[in-house]
């Protein structure tokens, strides 16, 4: 059975209250740790979501 690799992309809100959304697309390890260093840096409304190839999320708001 062929292996299909699932991409995710991630919108958030920054301290400041700015919406961001990711630029790029993640693998699952490059995902959890993104998701690390974004509540780190104190984003709120963190969401991750399955992407297709050539896919980007919109930003919010």
């Amino acid at each position: 059975m062929p292996t299909t690799m699932q991409s995710f992309s991630f919108t958030w809100t920054d301290p400041d209250g700015t919406p961001r959304a990711s630029a790029v697309a993640y693998d699952r390890a490059s995902a959890d740790r993104r998701r690390r260093e974004l509540e780190a840096a104190g984003a709120a409304d963190i969401d991750e979501s399955p992407i297709k190839p050539g896919e980007l999320p919109t930003v919010r708001g």
